[in-house]
């Protein structure tokens, strides 16, 4: 079987599943790879067959990196166990702990048209795919300086190899407007991974710090990525 007869889901999930980072860390920094666990590598694999399995070109939305009760517990990305269940209809045994940006995207997923129509066209990943923790806590690649120059080559492999599941290389969405969009948009001048990057707010900053402008932030989600 040559890699063009391979679908989408499948290249998505050999990735997830190969996923590792193997350069040395500060030692107060953890990586969360949630595809270590043979349970999320099952649960994941369902979503990703259910929604991906087809040969489609997608448009890609980068987030920064996966959250410890999001992707950072379920492999999919802006996806905690509780929308994965009500809005999925993935069934699991994973603790139901809400993540703030998953509450928004999939409202936003919802005003879009739902799932199986969303899916069909985007792709929801990271700049960074592997999360990470400093005393119990989210840590932003971005965040330390040494984590920053650790992950470099990491992100722009992940990034290369992601760009071959069947991406739009026109338009790619990023989802933070300030260090991830600046970051981005660099290693996209050197490499020309995409046309163009199309930067949005966070989700986590949006329902964090404009909950009441929320209603106009979903909007201008929307009529960005109908217009892409």
């Amino acid at each position: 079987m040559t890699r063009k007869d391979i679908s989408f889901d499948q290249k998505v999930i050999r990735f997830y599943r190969g996923i590792r980072l193997s350069t040395e860390l500060p030692w107060d920094i953890k990586v969360m790879n949630p595809f270590k666990d043979t349970d999320v590598c099952a649960i994941a694999g369902r979503f990703f067959s259910k929604y991906y399995h087809d040969n489609a070109q997608r448009t890609y939305i980068f987030g920064i990196n996966p959250g410890r009760f999001g992707a950072g517990v379920t492999g999919i990305t802006f996806t905690d166990p509780v929308r994965l269940e009500t809005v999925c209809g993935i069934q699991n045994s994973l603790e139901k702990k809400q993540e703030l940006s998953s509450v928004f995207i999939y409202e936003m997923i919802n005003r879009y048209g739902g799932p199986e129509i969303f899916y069909s066209r985007f792709f929801l990943t990271a700049v960074c795919p592997l999360g990470f923790t400093k005393n119990g806590k989210n840590l932003n690649y971005y965040d330390d300086p040494h984590l920053e120059v650790a992950t470099r080559n990491f992100i722009m492999d992940s990034i290369r190899e992601q760009l071959t599941f069947g991406a739009n290389r026109e338009f790619a969405v990023c989802l933070g407007e300030g260090k991830n969009y600046k970051y981005f948009s660099a290693l996209n001048r050197q490499y020309h991974f995409f046309r163009e990057l199309i930067p949005l707010a966070h989700p986590r900053f949006i329902l964090q710090y404009r909950l009441r402008k929320k209603e106009e932030f979903i909007n201008n989600y929307l009529d960005v990525l109908r217009r892409i």
